[in-house]
């Protein structure tokens, strides 16, 4: 009788080659070389980043468009080495001050980040060209805010302060009962002139004040009004005109028209945004009763 006598190292080693054919021994390994490797990638990461600040061509980009965009020209070598410079200080300064927990509960970074929040609500990239004729048509809706403003045409009989004291005004009340006709009334000689075409409200208030510009556009043309007063005394009005000119021809401010609206349109999409946002949330008030609330209550309690 022949007795065959196994080597022990084959043994282990055919053993060990069926184990490794087994499915769940290839999942083990696969998780234990990704564990393997985001251990490194970890290490590597806290090891690296903290001390460590790299200046990469997008940051040299993004930095260099900054300063375009400011300045509408592209920074010298030297400016550019500045500003890397001011780069490196204010990452030193950030990376220092998130360590310190200098970030939590400051109101200031809450609104810069509510602020970030709000410009990328506005979704810019999801705004396209306009179809043919929506500008047309926003721009019918909206002619009012393109007509130039309007425009006065008056003279005035003045009364000043100066001159008649207290009884200015009562002294214009007076002169305005015996007023017959545009061209009749006298009154103080004033510092300007006495009769004015065709002035805008701006225009009108740089000479007598906004007050009295904003009472002059209010009235009616053809007859005597007042009195109005203004930084020299009271003023008695005929308005020969009141003239609102014609908004322009859609073609001559076309490019406002197209920004007005794409304005417009980021501010829907800002609302919309946040509506979507708000939706997710419940707002509790927690406001403290009334005095009178907390007597009932009380008074409820004591029956």
């Amino acid at each position: 009788m022949n007795l065959t006598v196994s080597d022990p190292k084959q043994s282990r080693f055919s053993l060990v080659r069926r184990c490794l054919r087994q499915p769940l021994v290839h999942f083990l390994l696969a998780g234990f070389a990704l564990f393997m490797l985001y251990g490194g990638l970890q290490r590597s990461t806290v090891n690296q980043d903290p001390q460590r600040i790299e200046i990469t061509p997008e940051v040299v980009q993004r930095i260099a468009i900054s300063w375009l965009a400011r300045w509408q020209r592209s920074p010298s070598e030297l400016q550019m080495q500045g500003l890397v410079d001011e780069y490196v200080k204010e990452e030193i300064l950030y990376r220092e001050a998130l360590k310190l927990g200098l970030d939590k509960d400051d109101t200031i970074i809450r609104r810069r980040l509510a602020q970030k929040m709000d410009f990328l609500a506005e979704d810019v990239a999801s705004l396209r060209e306009p179809a043919p004729g929506v500008l047309e048509t926003w721009y019918q809706q909206h002619q009012e805010q393109y007509a130039p403003p309007p425009l006065a045409t008056f003279h005035h009989v003045f009364f000043a302060a100066d001159k008649r004291g207290a009884t200015a005004q009562a002294d214009a009340m007076a002169a305005l009962n015996s007023l017959a006709d545009k061209n009749s009334g006298t009154g103080d000689e004033f510092l300007f002139k006495n009769a004015y075409t065709e002035q805008s409200q701006d225009q009108v208030a740089r000479v007598f004040g906004s007050t009295f510009a904003l009472s002059l556009f209010k009235q009616t043309p053809g007859r005597w009004v007042g009195p109005v007063e203004s930084g020299f005394g009271w003023h008695l009005l005929w308005i020969d005109a009141l003239a609102t000119p014609a908004a322009p021809p859609f073609e001559t401010v076309a490019q406002q028209v197209k920004s007005d609206w794409l304005s417009e349109q980021r501010s829907a999409s800002k609302r919309s945004s946040f509506d979507a946002l708000k939706a997710r949330y419940e707002v509790v008030m927690m406001v403290p009763a009334a005095d009178g609330a907390i007597a009932a209550t009380q008074a409820e309690r004591q029956q």
